[in-house]
């Protein structure tokens, strides 16, 4: 009795593994993958990726793309997601409150996910113009302040596979090196700027930093590209102060 119940403990624990070893195959590709795909990346038999996809897509943890793109990651998952990032939201907003009000700009909190910048999130400025994105809403990594400040923060050739998957290779020589160039100058300064760069009429102003767990998220606040030269100056002090005490805040193990 004592075996067969080691057994079926050993089972349970092989399934939940193969179905972690999916669900990470599944979250390189946000396109989605056919079962047959799925099964030569993990290495499974065709019919054992079919029933463990089965009894994750019951549970909402992976849904057929709707487009035809195969399976990919479901919206429970996302659900999770939200749950982990509760604590970091709870942490950072005396911070983006404190930069609001020094600056009288909205300011945002974004995470790194699946290749791009999900909003999580935000204290509006005092401002009747001011810029505003929805908490949820995704944002590219190459062209905004959030984006260029993670990328400086990770390994050149983490940076560059992110990079080169948001272009799809389509930069030219030069301008991957002035990417790669300004990325390094965000590392010497610890702030990335977007000058009407992702949405014209619109700048911003970033720092990066990797909470306990490893995540990389951004702190950034975005003005009207009309007021940004004369506010330039006061809104790199504030996202430098802020910026100590993220890590100071991340660094202390609290």
């Amino acid at each position: 009795m004592v075996e067969e119940n080691d057994k079926k403990d050993r089972s349970g624990i092989q399934v939940i593994a193969r179905a972690a070893a999916i669900l990470r195959v599944l979250k390189e590709e946000r396109g989605g993958l056919s079962l047959g795909q799925i099964a030569r990346r993990v290495d499974l038999p065709r019919s054992t990726v079919q029933r463990i996809t089965g009894a994750l897509s019951t549970e909402r943890f992976i849904i057929q793309d709707p487009n035809g793109g195969g399976i990919r990651l479901g919206p429970e998952l996302g659900a999770f997601a939200e749950a982990a990032n509760f604590n970091i939201v709870e942490r950072c907003r005396a911070i983006l409150n404190e930069v609001t009000q020094k600056t009288g700009e909205t300011t945002d909190l974004a995470v790194l996910r699946n290749g791009g910048m999900i909003f999580l999130d935000q204290v509006p400025g005092l401002h009747r113009l001011r810029t505003v994105s929805s908490v949820g809403e995704v944002f590219p990594l190459t062209t905004t302040a959030n984006g260029l400040a993670c990328l400086a923060l990770m390994p050149e050739d983490e940076a560059r596979h992110l990079i080169d998957q948001e272009t799809a290779g389509g930069l030219s020589d030069d301008e991957l090196k002035a990417l790669l160039a300004n990325l390094q100058d965000i590392r010497a300064s610890g702030l990335a700027h977007d000058i009407d760069e992702h949405t014209a009429g619109i700048s911003a102003i970033g720092f990066a930093f990797r909470d306990l767990s490893g995540n990389y998220h951004a702190i950034s606040v975005p003005v009207p590209t009309m007021r940004f030269a004369d506010i330039r100056s006061r809104l790199e002090t504030a996202l430098q102060e802020a910026r100590q005490k993220v890590q100071a805040e991340f660094s202390s193990g609290k």
